[in-house]
Order: structure tokens, then C-alpha cells, then sequence
């Protein structure tokens, strides 16, 4: 847990106090109704159970079962007509308490504050729904969401503002990361409101049946995402190796990465195909670790026989990529044969050509030990007038589109570091440098 910024010192007192006097006001309305003690504190010393069964995710995010117990206690305290409830049932699963220190302790209030709000919508939202939608089982289910766009709506406009205040701006990777968020958070609402109904039908003995599901959700959960670091962990230690034989061909294969990233995102791709995209890219160069760096460097052309010796890398990647299981799937990618755009070949998995667009883009806007940077303008008109015969057209304006998207400008003028400072203004070969065959490359 991160030290709580004084920047949000006072919108987290002002959450605090939307929080306190709604609590104060439905207080106030439901004095003359019986509190549903028992429920809320059967349901709030689960809802901080499992709040303290978090898995950490990447980039210092986490995920806990807490949502689908809050979701339960919503049909519950709706049943027995509390807001007042839920609003207090939401706050305890802000108090996370694993990592509290004395600089850290401010996210428990705003947490807190931020949680209870939220469910506290997602309860009005459920209440104001039909009850036919609240009472019969598959309609039910199409009543979670409602409720869940609420609260996740509820608690990222509040933490997008706290970054707008802490920082002046809205991190583009938070924005990425909280949209997908929002779709996953629909299963655990369902889940919750028929775990709700069970508890309103069979009394507290159900309460097995939700606190099972948690501990196995999380042990599965944290098991995969164990999984998922050592495929990480290995995939860096390969890129450090490629790193400290070539800094430069380490950089440009994690460069590829991100250009991938930018054209699976605009193609739609679901995140575990993203994943093996990111593994494609950051791999493609694997094999030139058994290329000499005066080959890999050398400034001026190629015999046929270096070019040939170069080339072997691609086999070794493949070899090398087919020898890790989780990499297998992959291995392909790595092969120049298999990023040969084919318009004819309508089977042809398309994360090949990714690769090679984000490939041909960074090649062309980076300085090569052969010549300088080229201007995006450049690039961009390469990747088109090549587009439908050496690049994938969807491909290719893609990636232009997501670097215009972003206002990203690259190549010349614009390189964040160059390893080649004595590279000439006009290299070998075309822009896109792909496009040559191999006897041409060693004939010129």
C-alpha cells in the first residue's frame, strides 16, 4: 500500500462527509423500522473476511471476493427495506488493514467512504427495479446488472477523480485497465444476488455455501496468477539476456510489444489473446542471441553469407520457443515465414502479421547500426503504400490509427535513446527494410 497522497487529503474528507450524512439521513428515515442487526453482522464480518482474501494482480491492482458478498447483502437488506445497511456493509470492505502503516492509513477512510457509497447506488438502482425482475430466478440474473454498472461506475468516477487531483491528468494505463474491470465485475453480481436469495430462502446455514466458494475462488484465482507471474518472470529473464548481449534489440522487441498491444487493443482482442500477442512480440528477436554482434551491428551491408548466418536466429527462435510449454503457441510468430502477408490465405492466423507491422514500424523509426531514424510521416506512408502486399492493411492502420489516437509521434527527432549515434542519414534498403528478398539484400 502506497503512502495516501496529501494532494486528496480533502476530497477524501469530502467523501467522508457524503458518506456520514448519508448515513445520517437514512438514519434518520428508518427510525421507525427494525435495523436488520443480525444480517449486517453476519454479512459484515464476511464482507471483511473476505476483503482479506485478496490476490495481488499486475500493476499493483488486486481483486477480492468482497463484491459478491456485498451483492448478497444488497438482496438482503432490500428485503428487509434498509439503504442504511448496505451503506455500512460497504464501508467495512474499505477497511482493508494488511500493509497499514502511519503513512498509509488516509486509503482507509477514502476506501471505506468510497465502498459504502457505491453499494449504497447499486442498492437504490436494485430497489427501483420491477419486482418480477428482483424475484423470479432468470430475470434475476438480468437484474445483477443494473446494480453492478452502478457501483463500478460509482467507484471508478471516484477514483478517476482522485487521480485527476493527485496528478493533474488521467493515466491512459488506469483508464485501460478500469474499462475491462467493469466488464468482469457481472459474473460476481450474479453469483452474489443468487447467493442473496439462498440466504433469504434457507436462513443463515447457507452462509457455507458462500464462504466455500470464496476460499476456493481465491486459492484457484491465486494459483493462476502464479502461473501467469513464472510465465512473466521467465519471458523477462529471456529479454535481460537478449538485453545485456544487444541493449538495442532488447529495446525494440519490447518497442514490438507495444505497437502489438495498439493494434490487438484497436482489433478488439480479448485479454488472454493479448497476452500471447505481448509473448509473440517480446520473442520474435529471441534467436539473435546466437547471432555475433558484429553481424547484428554491422554498419554497412552484408555478404550473402552473413545475411544467411543472420537469418539462422529465426530458426532458433522457434526452436527455442517450441522448447517452453507456454510459449509453444507462439513459436511461429517468430518465423519471418510465417509473417509473409498471404491475402489469399484466409486461415492464416493474423498475430503473425501484427508482429510484423509493429516490427517493420519500430525498424522504421528507430536508428539501426545502418542509418538514422526515419520521420513518422515516413513510416506511416511505408506501412501504407506496402499495405495488401508486404503488411496486412487492417494491420497496418491499426497501428496508425492507435499511435494517432494517443498523440505519439516516434522516429526521427522524437527517440527516447539511440545506441547507434554515428549511423549514417540513408541506410540499406527501403523504409520498411522488409520487403527485399534475401539475394537482393546481398547484392546491394
Amino acid at each position: 500500500m502506497s503512502p495516501f497522497p496529501r494532494r486528496l487529503w480533502w476530497f477524501a474528507s469530502a467523501i467522508c462527509a457524503v458518506a456520514a450524512l448519508a448515513a445520517g439521513l437514512l438514519g434518520f428515515s428508518e427510525r421507525h423500522q427494525a435495523f436488520p442487526f443480525g444480517a449486517a453482522l453476519v454479512f459484515g464480518a464476511l464482507v471483511v473476511f473476505s476483503a482479506h482474501r485478496e490476490v495481488a494482480l499486475p500493476q499493483g491492482a488486486y481483486l477480492s471476493p468482497a463484491f459478491m458478498v456485498c451483492m448478497a447483502a444488497m438482496v438482503v437488506f432490500q428485503h428487509d427495506g434498509s439503504l442504511l445497511a448496505p451503506l455500512l456493509v460497504g464501508m467495512l470492505n474499505g477497511l482493508l488493514l494488511s500493509g497499514l502503516t502511519k503513512a498509509t492509513w488516509g486509503w482507509i477512510p477514502f476506501n471505506a467512504a468510497l465502498s459504502g457509497l457505491a453499494l449504497l447506488g447499486a442498492a437504490l438502482v436494485f430497489g427501483a427495479l420491477p419486482p418480477v425482475m428482483r424475484d423470479t430466478v432468470p430475470l434475476a440474473l438480468v437484474a445483477a446488472l443494473p446494480p453492478a454498472l452502478t457501483d463500478f461506475t460509482v467507484r471508478a468516477g471516484l477514483i478517476l477523480a482522485s487521480y485527476r487531483i493527485e496528478l493533474g491528468r488521467l493515466p491512459r494505463e488506469v483508464v485501460r485497465e478500469l474499462v475491462p474491470m467493469g466488464v468482469q465485475v457481472f459474473p460476481f453480481a450474479m453469483v452474489g444476488l443468487f447467493l442473496g436469495r439462498l440466504y433469504l430462502a434457507l436462513g443463515p446455514t447457507v452462509l457455507v455455501l458462500i464462504i466455500v466458494p470464496i476460499l476456493i475462488a481465491r486459492e484457484m484465482f491465486s494459483s493462476y496468477m502464479q502461473v501467469k507471474q513464472s510465465h512473466d518472470e521467465t519471458v523477462q529473464l529471456l529479454i535481460r539476456a537478449l538485453e545485456q548481449k544487444d541493449p538495442y534489440t532488447a529495446g525494440h522487441a519490447e518497442r514490438v510489444a507495444v505497437y502489438a498491444g495498439y493494434i490487438g487493443e484497436e482489433l478488439d482482442f480479448l485479454p488472454a489473446r493479448m497476452d500471447r500477442l505481448r509473448f509473440g512480440a517480446l520473442m520474435h528477436d529471441i534467436g539473435k542471441l546466437v547471432v555475433p554482434n558484429q553481424l547484428l551491428n554491422k554498419p554497412g551491408k552484408l555478404t550473402e553469407e552473413e545475411f544467411a548466418r543472420v537469418r539462422i536466429h529465426e530458426g532458433v527462435s522457434v526452436q527455442m520457443l517450441s522448447h517452453i510449454d507456454f510459449l509453444r503457441p507462439i513459436a511461429l510468430h517468430a518465423h519471418s515465414d510465417a509473417m509473409k502477408f498471404d491475402p489469399d490465405n484466409l486461415d492464416h492466423p493474423i498475430e503473425p502479421y501484427i508482429i510484423m507491422v509493429a516490427d517493420a514500424y519500430d525498424a522504421m523509426t528507430s536508428t539501426r547500426s545502418y542509418r538514422k531514424a526515419l520521420t513518422q510521416e515516413v513510416a506511416f506512408k511505408e506501412l501504407r503504400d506496402k499495405s495488401g502486399k508486404q503488411f496486412h492493411p487492417a494491420c497496418a492502420e491499426a497501428l496508425i490509427r492507435a499511435i494517432e489516437k494517443r498523440n505519439e509521434v516516434h522516429g526521427k527527432g522524437h527517440e527516447e535513446e539511440s545506441h547507434f549515434e554515428h549511423a549514417p542519414e540513408v541506410g540499406l534498403g527501403s523504409a520498411g527494410l522488409g520487403d527485399l528478398l534475401p539475394d537482393e539484400k546481398a547484392k546491394q
